[in-house]
């Protein structure tokens, strides 16, 4: 064999060996692609119908704490210990002030002590805004 024809050899097997890496390069980044978009799925609501009405649907049945508040006050635990049957508590909450309704200890709304059927309730007169709230908790 003359020089020239192994130099022609070794040229085709360069270039194949070179298009057989492109080949399996491209075929790495087709998997690679192919993986990312089973990954990274779109998950907006583009051209779908919602699955369900409202999502609040899931969280209507969980349970929440209620409470409404009379009032508050501070005691010593000398104090504490001599209450007996009887003794009175001084509240803050005056008579006739709205009481505190919270839930899940978040003060929700306001309002006053109803008697319906021989049973302790509460008609709301005014409903804390979302707004109120949030500057609420930030204090």
């Amino acid at each position: 064999m003359s020089d020239n024809q192994d130099d022609q050899s070794l040229d085709d097997d360069w270039g194949a060996a070179i298009a057989e890496q492109a080949k399996a390069e491209a075929d790495a980044l087709a998997q690679q692609q192919s993986a990312q978009a089973a990954v990274f799925k779109d998950f907006s609501n583009k051209g779908s119908a919602p699955a369900t009405q409202n999502d609040i649907d899931f969280i209507l049945d969980i349970p929440v704490q209620l409470t409404v508040e009379l009032g508050r006050t501070k005691i010593a635990i000398k104090n504490l210990l001599q209450l007996a049957q009887g003794s009175v508590v001084e509240l803050d909450g005056l008579a006739g002030e709205p009481m505190d309704v919270l839930v899940n200890g978040c003060l929700i709304a306001q309002g006053e002590v109803v008697v319906v059927n021989d049973k302790f309730g509460i008609r709301l007169t005014d409903i804390i805004t979302p707004s109120e709230r949030i500057r609420k908790l930030n204090k």
